[in-house]
């Protein structure tokens, strides 16, 4: 695997550190995925690539609060940079996201901040276990048993004695220079904070024993798989234990330590993630309503309408252990007075459960306001958008972007139109837009006795509503069609799994090579009663989750960084700036 030296040149008589350092070098991340070329016999394909990936916004934060605490965690912004989303989620664009030279630097500072608080007065007698001779001197074998510990938690393994050797030389002679035994182990913890073995996770391989010719995810990879599979988060103390000693190798061993975390309360925030991630909520943070046309959305009824979505599927699958697919028409969810007014019912203070009307038109996530206001313009609904999102987002069937040629003339025709339906059948006689809008609008239709702020409505402009759909061959009349329609439509779970197989394999998946590890998933799925806690499980203990395809490694994130040009890669590059005098 790779290994980082630091130059450590300082000059004379500075006595306040100034720290540049640049991380990503081409050298540093060369062989990060690359697995042995090895064969794989054909009976033995199950298996994923290994995989480098940047540790998304959430996965950082999450990793400072384990190591440091909550409150140096919530002091600072996270210095990850944007990541396109890939196969629907944004945690697979972790594999693929390149970095700036400027993103690299915001990557120091904040680990400058971290660092520095850290050892501070008001942190450093928890966060140290161990108490220098002198504060005006170095310390070698305190400063090693800080960064020991410190690089095992932040690293997700234990560093090797080069490495730990070179960062205490840091700590050291940046404690000379300054006189200062924590100013240099601040030093030394700032260049782990800005190591690729933090901000990346890299996937290593090993020789698997009871496979003779095969490989499987080293003890420590397998670790990381499982936190930030089931916890969003790196690995505790207990599972980089399990992981030194051999008991995740081991099919015993392995059950018991994803038993235990399925049953801590952390799997919440790993299962928030995830319905955050697969249904885009990130994109609330720029999501605006017009305040002339749909006063009552502000952007804090939009946090709550994102908070009543992922407290229902919260509640559904972990707590009631229910089955995934009566998301889709249950009617049990959660309320506050900050989106009572857009549901137009009561509610008291705080979040209690509630229940909405039987035989009323509300049921299901797709009559949540979080998927209706998400998927409809800043002034009104949008069938197109909506059944697009369907698909997309639950049935995992990609829609078409439009054509670059479109003549919008016609449509702007139709604006005077009373209702949706009216508006957009002008698309059906437009050849190069009739094909998308047929598998997009008959569902989004369906929902348009819901405004654009997910507001319940009988007409539209005094017209009434025609909500009759179909969804792949099975027409309905009503709300409650679409919703048992989508919740027995025989993609939904099969969909769940692709997205969650990838989320915690860190990549896309292959149908090719894939299909039947899906398969065998999908049917245990299903006798399990579509429980999401067991089919967590099944994944995080299958022979795919933690076997490698031999000779197969994702790898374009590398290859974005080999393309930088001379000069940016130079910037990347790992180096210690000098101290300078003010």
């Amino acid at each position: 695997m790779y290994s980082i030296r630091y130059d450590c040149r300082f000059s004379a008589g500075s006595v306040r550190r100034q720290v540049v350092i640049f991380i990503l070098a081409l050298g540093v991340l060369s062989g990060c995925s690359e697995p042995q070329n090895t064969e794989p016999a054909e009976h033995y394909r199950a298996g994923s690539p290994l995989r480098t990936r940047l540790l998304t916004a959430d996965q950082y934060i999450n990793s400072i609060a384990q190591v440091f605490g909550e409150d140096i965690a919530d002091s600072i912004l996270p210095p990850i940079p944007p990541m396109a989303r890939t196969d629907g989620l944004l945690a697979l664009g972790a594999a693929f996201v390149g970095v700036t030279s400027d993103q690299v630097s915001q990557i120091q500072q904040t680990a400058a901040s971290i660092a520095a608080q850290v050892v501070d007065q008001e942190h450093r007698d928890f966060l140290i276990h161990c108490t220098p001779e002198a504060t005006e001197a170095a310390d070698s074998s305190c400063a090693a048993l800080f960064l020991e510990e410190t690089g095992r938690l932040l690293f997700r393994r234990p560093l090797s004695d080069n490495r730990l050797s070179d960062l205490v030389q840091i700590a050291d002679y940046a404690a000379q220079q300054t006189g200062d035994f924590y100013d240099g182990l601040s030093l030394a913890l700032e260049a782990m904070l800005i190591s690729p073995d933090f901000i990346f996770i890299a996937d290593r391989a090993e020789a698997d024993p009871d496979a003779p010719g095969q490989q499987r995810l080293d003890a420590y990879s397998l670790a990381s798989r499982l936190s930030f599979l089931l916890w969003n988060a790196p690995p505790d103390d207990v599972l980089l234990q399990e992981a030194g000693a051999g008991i995740l190798h081991t099919q015993q061993g392995l059950a018991r330590a994803v038993d235990r975390m399925l049953g801590s309360a952390r799997l919440e925030s790993g299962v928030r993630a995830f319905f955050d991630d697969l249904m885009a909520f990130d994109e609330f943070n720029s999501l605006a309503k017009d305040p002339l046309v749909y006063p009552m959305v502000t952007g804090t009824t939009l946090e709550h309408a994102r908070e009543q979505t992922l407290r229902t599927i919260v509640d559904h699958l972990l707590t009631r252990q229910a089955d995934y697919r009566d998301l889709f028409t249950t009617r049990k969810t959660f309320m506050s007075m900050q989106l009572a007014a857009v549901y137009d019912t009561p509610a008291g203070e705080g979040w209690v459960p509630f229940e909405f009307e039987e035989g009323g038109a509300r049921l299901g996530l797709l009559t949540h306001v979080s998927f209706l206001a998400a998927n409809s313009h800043s002034v009104r609904s949008s069938p197109t958008l909506r059944g697009k999102a369907l698909r997309e987002t639950f049935l995992c069937q990609r829609v078409p972007d439009p054509p670059p040629d479109v003549d919008f003339s016609s449509l702007e025709e139709a604006e005077d139109a009373a209702t949706a339906k009216e508006r957009l059948a002008v698309h059906n006689t437009n050849p190069s837009c009739a094909g998308c809008h047929l598998i997009t609008d008959p569902m989004g239709l369906s929902l348009e006795n819901f405004d654009g702020a997910g507001r319940f409505r009988a007409t539209e402009n005094g017209a009434p509503l025609d909500i009759a759909g179909e969804l792949d061959g099975i027409f309905y009349e009503d709300i409650a069609g679409l919703a048992h329609a989508t919740r027995n439509h025989p993609k939904l779970s099969a969909c769940l799994i692709n997205r969650l197989y990838a989320y915690g394999t860190g990549g896309p998946v292959s149908l090719r090579e894939d299909r039947d590890t899906l398969a065998e998933f999908e049917a245990r799925f299903a006798k399990n009663g579509y429980q999401l806690s067991a089919l967590l499980r099944d994944i995080a203990l299958s022979d795919a989750f933690l076997r490698v395809r031999s000779g197969e490694s994702e790898g374009r994130m590398l290859d974005s960084l080999r393309m930088k040009a001379p000069a940016e890669r130079a910037e990347s590059a790992m180096a210690l700036a000098s101290m300078e005098n003010e």
